[in-house]
């Protein structure tokens, strides 16, 4: 069971789909395409339509190379479509972020979650606040920043080095008071990682259960994808969904996605073999 705020979301025998909306001119897949907020809107009410249970929009780039924008900059992006959005919907929204004054004006306003890259590190004021307020939490693994992550990431074992991180990570959040049952943990596919390292990460990804926390998974159009396919960023999909259905298999429990309803059709079908039950359908 994950609770944010005084809701519970049952994480389980039923993979969660987390659609992702950037307000961004810049992000490596559709930068710029949703910088206007009704358009933004549009496709986060088109996301639940097709089953994301998790909406999650973010207002600044953490692609490799990204430099960090202002929090007011960031908040006018953001502040016009969770407004127009959070009346629209029930569902789960979660604000992707790394400065504690992005996430309390979104906290404000009706966002449930905050979604750390930093994995509470970047903000001194942020554990404290995600505390505070009983939001949940995504903490995410990451080396060095989105300027320097991607210039010659080196570990002796990634799985156990990443494992290792989260662990850390999620004993500081207990300690400044987050709710044990309002986080999740995610390797940061491609923040700090090569194409192997990521390929390692996905294959070993159960060894992230000894944390005791549902695991989220971010491979979605990443690069890794498209340097073994030799493939543009907007024919990742089969890519995509090979390393979502992977990712189930291997532990995940939410999956953040672009393409959501292929990728809801791949966690059900994904789903109905590991629990061996297709819910009364024949044939």
């Amino acid at each position: 069971m994950f609770r944010a705020r005084g809701r519970e979301l049952v994480l389980g025998h039923r993979t969660c789909v987390m659609g992702v909306i950037n307000v961004t001119p810049d992000s490596f897949s559709d930068g710029g395409r949703f910088l206007d907020a009704d358009r933004a809107v549009d496709l986060g009410l088109q996301m639940v339509r097709e089953g994301a249970a998790m909406i999650d929009i973010g207002g600044e780039s953490t692609r490799p190379g990204a430099s960090p924008v202002p929090a007011e900059e960031e908040l006018d992006r953001i502040a016009p479509v969770i407004d127009k959005l959070r009346p629209e919907t029930d569902v789960f929204i979660s604000i992707d972020t790394t400065k504690a004054s992005v996430a309390r004006w979104a906290l404000e306003h009706g966002v449930e979650m905050v979604n750390d890259v930093s994995a509470l590190h970047g903000d001194p004021d942020m554990s404290g606040l995600v505390a505070e307020t009983g939001a949940g939490v995504v903490l995410m693994h990451m080396m060095g920043n989105p300027r320097t992550m991607q210039e010659s990431p080196t570990y002796r074992d990634v799985a156990a080095e990443v494992c290792a991180f989260l662990e850390r990570a999620v004993a500081a959040a207990e300690t400044a008071g987050v709710a044990p049952d309002s986080i999740l943990v995610d390797p940061g596919f491609g923040f700090g990682k090569t194409v192997d390292h990521n390929l390692v990460l996905l294959n070993r990804l159960g060894a992230l259960s000894s944390l005791g926390k549902p695991i989220l998974v971010g491979t979605s159009r990443k690069s890794f994808i498209g340097r073994l396919l030799d493939l543009p960023v907007e024919e990742r999909l089969h890519g995509t969904s090979a390393s979502v259905a992977a990712a189930i298999l291997r532990g995940a429990h939410v999956v953040r996605v672009h393409d959501v309803p292929q990728m809801v059709q791949v966690a059900r079908l994904v789903d109905a073999i590991l629990n061996e039950t297709g819910a009364g359908e024949t044939g």
